[in-house]
């Protein structure tokens, strides 16, 4: 009986999901059924209207210089600490590249670190990240992505939300993401690329999701990621931007953006720390694939 009713939820769910994804054997272009901005402009929101109005167009935003000297030497000295530590480190957190033993991502920084910790609640950070989400956030997910000079590898265009409500929960469009550049951030050192407008569509993918995804999916993504031909076209319509600059600059982004990195064959290094902010409105619900949870590491559900 127990079963009979798990299952007839689950079905309930999917019935009403508002952006079902993996479900068929052909993708699907969905329109957007939230705003992009939840909060009402002000000069305290720390952005002028154009800073805002571009957001809300493209879904991303590059500031320079938004964190002082000091603090990007700050941030440098604990990414130094935690990559030395995470090199012979035997932990979850760690991520390592898909052909070596290279660290390519370290989770949950902000927990493990009081310099990322602070930097979760940095003032202006935290004042314009709630603005854009209306009203009180917290961190769903930290991490450093780390691109040495010559071997850094790519990451996969993909939508984060596509993932974050399959496997995590998410409900809604109402997280983003704030990429933090701790080098010097060039056009041929694999920066982030985004495709601006993209994330007023929900692209629905196609495959079912295998169980513990996340443990492949980290290292090289297969699940999720749009197909070839969706992608082309909305590429044609939009473009692609890299934001790029010098340590010290942020760039914010939208969930739902079209977004990846080339790898980085040249000898400049490339670090940048992720920090994801999502509404306090919006906490994960059980996965939409129907599967257990992914790690606390990976998507928070505690309370902070």
């Amino acid at each position: 009986m127990m079963m009979a009713k798990a299952t007839t939820d689950l079905k309930s769910r999917i019935v009403q999901d508002a952006y079902p994804s993996r479900m068929s054997s052909k993708p699907a272009i969905l329109e957007r059924k939230d705003p992009v901005i939840y909060g009402e402009w002000s000069p305290s929101s720390l952005l002028t209207r154009e800073q805002s109005d571009f957001y809300e167009r493209n879904g991303y935003l590059f500031m320079e210089s938004f964190f002082s000297e000091d603090e990007v030497a700050q941030l440098k000295q604990a990414l130094g600490q935690m990559w030395n530590e995470a090199r012979s480190a035997d932990a979850p957190e760690v991520i390592r590249e898909p052909d070596s033993d290279e660290v390519r991502s370290i989770f949950a920084v902000h927990r493990n670190a009081d310099t990322f910790r602070s930097l979760a609640s940095h003032p202006k950070l935290k004042r314009i990240v709630d603005y854009l989400l209306g009203g009180p956030t917290y961190v769903h997910q930290s991490r450093i992505n780390l691109k040495p000079g010559f071997t850094g590898k790519e990451f996969y265009w993909h939508s984060d939300f596509e993932t974050w409500h399959v496997e995590d929960g998410m409900p809604r469009m109402r997280a983003l993401s704030c990429s933090i550049a701790l080098e010097d951030n060039f056009s041929f050192n694999g920066p982030l690329m985004v495709v601006p407008g993209s994330h007023k569509k929900f692209i629905s993918c196609v495959g079912e999701t295998p169980d513990d995804h996340y443990k492949d999916s980290l290292r090289r993504q297969q699940y999720g990621v749009p197909d070839q031909g969706t992608l082309t076209d909305l590429v044609r319509e939009h473009g692609i931007d890299t934001p790029v600059g010098k340590a010290g600059s942020i760039v914010f982004f939208d969930c739902n953006i079209m977004h990846g990195s080339n790898s980085n064959i040249s000898p400049m290094p490339r670090s940048n720390v992720f920090m994801v902010f999502n509404s306090e409105e919006n906490r994960l619900e059980a996965p939409y694939s129907g599967q257990k949870p992914r790690p606390e590491y990976i998507a928070a559900r505690q309370q902070p």
